[in-house]
Parts: structure tokens; sequence; C-alpha cells
């Protein structure tokens, strides 16, 4: 976990494919009062409820990123949407541009702040579970365990 001392600024997954390098120099890596706001979130979600609060979150990305990141803070707990309707989504939004599943899929692996933002709960627009900074095999767990299916233990 990062923090600016006033938001949690990431949160990355042990052996996550794009984090795996030290966070940015503004950002602290000591105990503060939002890493355990985050913690407390995290065992909620982890004892398979849904969290009713949500830490302070500051992103920083392209403006293209941040339209994405907001989508997916919009997935509802246990619901999966995919890239192509998120691709759709942007492209109401701004009407002279046409959007790649592909740059969105980039866009959602580059998610600095897993789990609390659902990048896990994006699928391929036909099912299928595809890309996951954390490994498939760890989306298929957090999707089953938002789906009451089963406990996710020894991740973070």
């Amino acid at each position: 976990m990062t923090s600016d001392s006033e938001a949690l600024t990431g949160l990355w997954l042990a052996n996550h494919r794009f984090f795996a390098v030290p966070p940015a120099p503004e950002c602290e890596v000591k105990s503060h009062l939002i890493f355990q706001e985050t913690t407390r979130f995290l065992d909620i979600y982890f004892g398979e409820k849904n969290p009713d609060f949500m830490p302070p979150i500051r992103l920083c990305g392209t403006p293209f990123r941040l339209a994405v990141w907001e989508i997916l803070k919009k997935i509802p707990y246990g619901k999966t949407t995919s890239y192509k309707a998120i691709a759709e989504q942007i492209a109401c939004n701004h009407p002279n541009r046409r959007m790649a599943c592909q740059a969105v899929g980039g866009a959602v692996g580059h998610n600095p702040v897993s789990i609390l933002i659902p990048c896990h709960r994006v699928i391929g627009s036909d099912g299928a579970l595809v890309g996951y900074g954390g490994g498939l095999d760890l989306k298929k767990r957090l999707l089953a365990l938002e789906n009451g299916k089963h406990q996710v233990t020894g991740y973070l």
C-alpha cells in the first residue's frame, strides 16, 4: 500500500505484473490511518462481505485511464462487465472518439488500487476470464468470493 498522507495512492498484489517496482518517491510506505482503513476494508471484503465504505483514494493517470477507473468503481459487488461495455460507455461520453477494447484493457490492467477499484470484475464480452495483473486464478477466486462460493486467503 502507498499513500500521499491524505489518500490511498496504490494497492498492489504480491507479484502483480505491472507494479513490481517500488512506489513513486512522493508516496509514503509507513503506518498511516489510510492503511488502517484500507486493511479494515480488505478484512471485510475477504470475510465475504461487501464493505459499506471506501477509504479515500487519489489516482494519477491520463484522462482516459482516469475515466476507465471511474467506471470500474461503479461495477457492483458480485457483478461483472466487459471490456467492450466499458469502451462503449466511454465512447458515449466522447462521441468523436472510438474506444478500442484493447485500450480499455490497458487502462484496466494498470489500475493502481487493486481490489478497491475492482478491475477483477471486468471480463471478456463472451464471458471468458481474461487479463488480470494478479493472474487469472486469483481473478476467478475473487469473483467466486463475491458470489459466496469460497474464501480467498494468502494473496495479500
